[in-house]
């Protein structure tokens, strides 16, 4: 699978060993930083891996920061992207079945390694449902995205 990683500062740490490991699975990651400890802002790491996702150059993103909430809001924030946290392989798996999301977010101070791959596995293993009842709810997000959207193009032009 053709991946994309970043994370701030506080994601350093737990994001070179996961790229080693996500390689060693056979994966081509990306490496979108940062690369030592120097504090970063992670909006710009974010926005250099969900570019690549949005484009369909690569299949997921990972985004690694202290907690993973501040990578999945910013996350979110970019059309074309469904980030969730996962710190337990349950949600790992089930986020991507249920809800199609294509960004995971780990959080470096919350979990270690072992727990990381283990998370990692069920998120690149996972397949969004067939069911139509997933297909349906997703394609609500698509609309919602889209609404908002048009409503920031309508205020831009008042």
């Amino acid at each position: 699978m053709q991946l994309a990683i970043g994370g701030d500062h506080a994601g350093f740490p737990l994001k070179g060993p996961l790229i080693e490991r996500l390689r060693a699975w056979g994966h081509t990651v990306t490496d979108h930083g940062t690369h030592s400890t120097e504090p970063v802002d992670f909006p710009d790491i974010a926005r250099l891996v969900t570019d690549q996702v949005r484009k369909g150059e690569v299949e997921r993103g990972i985004l690694v920061c202290g907690t993973g909430v501040g990578a999945a809001i910013a996350g979110n924030k970019t059309s074309g992207i469904r980030a969730a946290v996962g710190h337990d392989i349950y949600s790992a798996h089930q986020c991507v079945e249920h809800d199609d999301v294509n960004l995971l977010c780990i959080g470096a101070q919350i979990i270690g390694i072992k727990l990381a791959e283990e998370i990692l596995q069920a998120f690149l293993q996972a397949e969004f449902s067939t069911a139509p009842e997933f297909r349906r709810r997703v394609q609500k997000l698509h609309d919602l995205e889209r609404r908002s959207a048009e409503e920031v193009l309508k205020s831009a032009q008042v």
